[in-house]
């Protein structure tokens, strides 16, 4: 049988995490290795057409990856009928539109999140595609690193019991600018192009809470800007009007609450910027991106509390490593694989686009939840 090839508009590639992850380690990946396997025994291999602003930067790019096909005509790649597939990890601003335009198109859509910029527009963009009957999907790499794997079979297996609180701390400093610079773009203090810690984190906090414990049904949070003036990438100073850190807290369907800090102005102490700890009446459990460890019941010491005597407790010394049982795949190829093989062959695909809205529900009742200084609820969504 003949091999099959897929035609991939990806705009926005020349990122730093369009580059690495979904092009290099994903795609290219993929196509250095001679194609997805199929279910009927062909192989299915990507062909990337990058798409951008920068003429240089795209050129320089596809000659690094071995001449692929590149454009700055967002029009001519829609309307071309050899592209199947859109894909864009540009900035958040104008998602939208540039969805609905690749859809009107007839293209297969996946979408790095948040999807749009609020839940009305996430909405628009799922119910367009389901009406022009494309594939779509959003991207939820983080519930494929081996950590969340490794934490997703210690709940299989039962071993937590019920669980009844969670806790995500997340955070790390970004540099202002000045005396080093900034890790992240400068558009993502900014407002106007989409910016803000809540718009770009809280859509994976939702897929990576709901996934391992269920649905999200209210959610209270506090909003800050730490680091008010900053330099954009050639050095002249703005500032800052979106929030770039955020404390949380999560109710989940059956009453579990799950505690959440998230700050771009923190430095990191632990082993890793995230790391997801569940406490169950049978034991606990702490992720990292990469390790698990878990401490069963009958394992769980006894603390001595002795406010005159230092004492050596070694509390770490009680959690025992969850080791990999197979080789890990990387977490945005992984996403990559099962959206290709959506398109190809109808198999199922974990997050459509609903799944972008519910993350930006998050985050509307979050900016609601800190305005208005309550808890708000989250109704379920549907097209």
């Amino acid at each position: 049988m003949t091999d099959r090839t897929a035609r991939i508009v990806m705009e926005g590639v020349t990122g730093r995490l369009g580059t690495n992850q979904h092009l290099i380690r994903s795609l290219m990946a993929i196509r250095c290795e001679g194609g997805l396997p199929l279910s009927d025994g062909t192989r299915l291999v990507p062909e990337p057409v990058l798409l951008g602003r920068n003429p240089e930067k795209l050129q320089a790019l596809s000659a690094a990856q071995g001449g692929l096909e590149w454009s700055t005509d967002r029009a001519a790649c829609l309307a071309d009928p050899r592209n199947a597939i859109y894909f864009d990890v540009a900035a958040t601003g104008g998602r939208r539109e540039r969805a609905l335009a690749a859809i009107a198109a007839g293209k297969h859509v996946y979408l790095e999140k948040p999807i749009a910029g609020t839940v009305e527009e996430a909405l628009e963009i799922a119910r367009a595609a389901e009406a022009r009957g494309v594939k779509h999907g959003v991207v939820q790499d983080k519930i494929y690193l081996p950590g969340f794997m490794k934490l997703r079979s210690v709940l299989d297996s039962g071993l937590l019991g019920r669980v009844h609180a969670a806790r995500l701390e997340f955070g790390w400093w970004i540099f202002d600018g000045v005396l080093h610079p900034a890790q992240r773009s400068s558009w993502n203090y900014k407002r106007a192009e989409g910016g803000g810690l809540v718009l770009d984190m809280f859509p994976h906090w939702r897929y990576i809470v709901e996934s391992l414990l269920g649905p999200i049904r209210a959610v209270s949070c506090r909003i800050a800007t730490r680091v008010p003036e900053r330099r954009d990438e050639r050095g002249r100073p703005y500032m800052v009007d979106v929030e770039d850190e955020a404390i949380a807290h999560f109710e989940l369907e059956g009453g579990a609450l799950v505690q959440l800090s998230a700050s771009w102005a923190t430095r990191v102490i632990g082993e890793d910027m995230l790391t997801v700890k569940l406490d169950g009446s049978l034991g606990s459990a702490i992720c990292s991106l990469h390790r698990c460890r878990i401490q069963p019941l009958a394992a769980t010491p006894r603390p001595r509390w002795d406010v005159d005597t230092p004492q050596d407790n070694r509390h770490e010394a009680y959690w025992q490593e969850v080791p990999g049982m197979e080789p890990y795949t990387n977490s945005y190829r992984r996403g990559w694989e099962l959206f290709l093989r959506h398109v190809a062959e109808d198999a199922p695909f974990p997050s459509p686009l609903l799944a972008g809205a519910k993350g930006l529900q998050l985050i509307d009742a979050c900016y609601r939840s800190d305005r208005e200084r309550r808890w708000i609820d989250l109704p379920d969504l549907a097209l």
